[in-house]
């Protein structure tokens, strides 16, 4: 179990403004992931060092964006003005989390633009887009990780989360005990008006500087 990847959200007209505000704050390029279609959202990546990634995120014109969990969080998301959404867990067997929070995990998957495809299976989503604090769980099917496209030559240093963590989902408590032995996640106490904000921001290290990015 550990720290997958952080996921950003734009709009579908920012999108590209914000991939390229991001990639030239960390020294790296994001490729392009392709349309997730069972949600009804694209993204971009960003390979990091110690086998993780950013992720920027935008909603579609489609019906699976009103559907669907992970389409329904990135559009609310997108229409409040975007900004990060969340941060998602990798895990060797998706069943520990399906009993943890007592339903099924999904099935997603993405095709890139250069015909290669991604298969993983996720959960959490729902308790993502009730309260942004609380990660959700994945679990790849397909070897090629977006970590491994590109060139990574940044990594996160830590995570400041707006909230308290103990409003977080008694469910994810043990995560992130776990998690946040291996990155540290600054709890930034509840702030007037932005209770469910999730990450506030994300401080990132390179080899040259320390980078917070909002």
């Amino acid at each position: 179990m550990r720290l997958d990847h952080i996921s950003y959200v734009a709009s579908h007209d920012q999108i590209s403004d914000v991939v390229n505000r991001i990639g030239s704050q960390i020294g790296t390029a994001f490729v392009d992931g392709g349309i997730h279609p069972k949600f009804g959202t694209r993204n971009f990546t960003a390979p990091l060092l110690n086998g993780q990634y950013i992720e920027v995120v935008c909603p579609l014109d489609h019906p699976a964006t009103d559907s669907t969990p992970f389409g329904q969080a990135v559009k609310k998301k997108a229409e409040a003005g975007g900004g990060w959404m969340t941060w998602v867990i990798s895990v060797d067997d998706i069943k520990l989390a399906e009993k943890a929070l007592e339903r099924k995990s999904v099935e997603g998957v993405r095709k890139k633009p250069d015909g290669t495809t991604l298969k993983w299976k996720q959960i959490g989503v729902l308790d993502v887009l009730n309260d942004s604090k609380n990660p959700f769980y994945i679990e790849w099917i397909s070897k090629n990780h977006p970590s491994k496209d590109g060139n990574p030559k940044a990594k996160i240093n830590k995570i400041f989360m707006n909230g308290e963590l103990k409003d977080l989902n008694r469910k994810f408590k043990d995560i992130f005990s776990e998690v946040s032995q291996e990155i540290e996640i600054v709890w930034q106490g509840t702030m007037e008006g932005n209770f469910n904000a999730g990450i506030n921001f994300v401080e990132i290290k390179t080899r040259d500087e320390i980078i917070e990015l909002f």
